[in-house]
């Protein structure tokens, strides 16, 4: 399962498998920077199977990969993000496979939107951002593995 890139810890209930044909699905995930005054945000998202990179997205930018889930149920990304000048990160999971996160990505496409007070997740099928992350003060650890 490869990802094709462009450019906390949550107290979630456990995960839901999505339908069990989920599989064929090509899922979306976009991290976009909602930030205010022309803060640049650091981002480096992962899998067990893929490093996407780092970016460094302008205001109003983002970056997004899309891929299939395994066939076994197990995919999940995770992403580190920071507001360059600022001494404060998230760490939080983009996507795993939840009927939860797929009824607010609508089937396919997860948009994680970093903002002045936290992380959000587009609630598509409603029209709202959720808020998901508050910022940690620090810089933390980049390389952790899965965040779970």
């Amino acid at each position: 399962m490869a990802a094709n890139p462009s450019t906390s810890t949550s107290s979630a209930p456990p995960p839901t498998k999505v339908q069990p044909n989920a599989w064929y699905t090509k899922w979306h995930v976009h991290v976009v920077n909602g930030l205010s005054n022309n803060k640049v945000l650091f981002v480096h998202c992962k899998s067990a199977d893929d490093d996407l990179g780092e970016r460094h997205l302008t205001v109003g930018s983002e970056t997004q990969w899309h891929f299939k889930v395994s066939i076994i149920g197990s995919t999940l990304f995770w992403c580190y993000v920071a507001p360059e000048s600022d001494n404060i990160f998230a760490k939080f999971n983009v996507f795993w496979e939840d009927k939860d996160l797929s009824y607010r990505c609508n089937g396919d496409n997860c948009i994680w939107i970093a903002k002045d007070d936290g992380i959000y997740l587009k609630n598509i099928p409603d029209n709202i951002d959720e808020f998901k992350h508050h910022w940690q003060l620090g810089r933390g650890l980049l390389h952790d593995s899965t965040i779970v």
